[in-house]
């Protein structure tokens, strides 16, 4: 749980499940975090970014 987007640092979100009795219970909303081959520089490195980063063109995919 402790994966982050490697570009907008998004990490999971904390809240409650709570019933109709009122009764909570932790619930956890992950990204959506994917691997891919990223040029960092003149270095290929494989990170994970969220699909919000690849879409909008802030990642630079390598080959």
């Amino acid at each position: 749980m402790a994966y982050s987007c490697f570009y907008c640092k998004k990490k999971s979100l904390i809240g409650h499940n709570v019933s109709h009795a009122n009764n909570k219970t932790v619930k956890h909303s992950m990204p959506n975090l994917q691997t891919v081959r990223v040029l960092i520089g003149k270095a290929v490195r494989r990170v994970r970014a969220c699909t919000r980063c690849i879409r909008s063109g802030v990642v630079v995919k390598a080959g």
